[in-house]
């Protein structure tokens, strides 16, 4: 969850960040907007469950990664 989507991708893709630092460069394949970030927030927890991964490797395979 951000704010500024090329500044939070700008900053993974810098190498600084150490949890995904080694699996660099990242592309951008989907994003959603909210204007709560209660409801942001609510979704990102929902996608990274068990229930909702589900859901993202429907996202990814739509975007034609997989």
């Amino acid at each position: 969850m951000t704010k500024d989507l090329v500044k939070r991708l700008s900053y993974h893709n810098s190498g600084k960040v150490r949890s995904t630092k080694s699996r660099i460069p990242f592309i951008m394949i989907h994003h959603e907007e909210y204007s709560d970030r209660l409801l942001a927030r609510e979704r990102e927890k929902y996608l990274k469950s068990y229930k909702g991964s589900k859901e993202k490797l429907t996202i990814i395979e739509h975007c034609g990664i997989v």
